[in-house]
This record gives structure tokens, sequence and C-alpha cells, in this order.
């Protein structure tokens, strides 16, 4: 398997510990040293979606989380399946809030789209990635039969760690640094005037959201 636009080994590492046999491939050189260091056993290349150091037909699956929908479907396309065997799988995975929780919903609300963006709530993230495996300028499909699925597990956390989360997310990073505070603390007033997360730990529920094709 391959876990490709990899990150820091996140979803590489729970890979592993569930004995499959993965590679990992990074473009970033500083990410691609943090999985090097976390994860020791697996063999880790510098490479993207584009540009895939591996040879043809050689990974029955590709994985990618919270990372597919960087790629370019025009270039990547092919590309992943050069390396697919015949009828070979890939799956994009994102890790999603669940809005069907009324407090999550409000929490999404009030924090905006800068941080909870389209595909961090399922019904949108649905939309969004209904066609992330289709070329965008009208080229030849390479995968087919998608099926979208979610799958419920919940994050541990306090008012102070998940303000510190929304604080990384790209939105917020490339506001202008005076407007990034405003809907940092409007999510923190929130968080404390809930009875489900003022007091504390509490548990966040999410989804992990799954889209996956099949190499025509």
């Amino acid at each position: 398997m391959l876990d490709l636009g990899a990150g820091t080994g996140k979803l590489t590492g729970t890979l592993l510990a569930m004995g499959v046999d993965v590679v990992a491939v990074e473009p970033d050189p500083a990410m691609l040293a943090e999985l090097r260091r976390g994860n020791p056993a697996v063999r880790a290349l510098a490479g993207s979606a584009e540009t895939i150091p591996l040879p043809d037909g050689s990974v029955d699956a590709v994985v990618s989380g919270n990372a597919m929908h960087w790629f370019d479907m025009d270039l990547a396309g092919p590309e992943i399946a050069r390396v697919l065997a015949p009828s070979g799988v890939l799956a994009g995975l994102w890790n999603v809030f669940d809005d069907g929780a009324d407090w999550v919903a409000g929490f999404a609300a009030v924090t905006g789209s800068a941080a909870i963006g389209p595909r961090d709530v399922p019904a949108s993230w649905r939309v969004e990635a209904a066609g992330m495996h289709l070329p965008r300028k009208g080229g030849d499909a390479r995968f087919d039969s998608p099926e979208q699925a979610e799958f419920p597990h919940g994050q541990g956390r306090t008012a102070d760690s998940l303000v510190a989360t929304l604080g990384t997310k790209a939105g917020v990073l490339v506001m202008p640094e005076r407007q990034r505070d405003a809907p940092l603390s409007r999510t923190r007033a929130y968080l404390e005037s809930r009875p489900e997360t003022a007091d504390g730990a509490f548990t966040l529920p999410m989804l992990t959201s799954v889209l996956r094709v099949r190499r025509s």
C-alpha cells in the first residue's frame, strides 16, 4: 500500500500498526524527516502525487489522509493509475466535524468558514469530494466506481486544544494577523458557554469521511 502525501506519518503509523506493508511518499522535506523519525521501519520516499517514485503496478492500493484535495488530478490521476495494480483502489480520507451533534453545528457556525470550510463537515464534504478523483481539465478519467462513506469516532479535547488546532487551519493562517483573533475568540467563548464543553475535557464527535474509487 502507498500512503501518498503522507505528511508527518499519522496515517502511515496506523497502517503499520495494522500490519500493512506500506510505502510513504511526501513532498515536504520537513514533514518527511518527521515521518522518518517517527516511523523508522517504513520505506519513506520524497515525491508527490504528480511524480511518484515507484514502478508501474507496484501497489494494490493508494491512500491519502487529508491530502487528496491538493492533488492535480490531470497529472496525478495517470501517475496514481500507473503505480496501481489492475483494479487497484485509490482512497481519500478526511477527518470532519460531526455536525449532526447540535453543539458541533453551532460551533461550526460560530467559528466561520476560514477555520471550518466545506471539506470539514459531512454534507458539504460529500459535494466537494464527489468528483475529487476526476481530472479537472476534461482529460480521461483513470478511476471509476466512486463510493463515499463516513465512520464515526471521537477526539479527546479541551477548549484550549481545539482553539489551538483551529489556529493552524490554512484559512486562518492566511488571514491578516490582526483579524485572526476574532474567530478564535468567538469559538472560545462559545465553547465556554456550552455545557458539553465548558468543564475541561470533552469528546469532540468526528467522522472519517472516505472517497474510494477503482482504477479503470
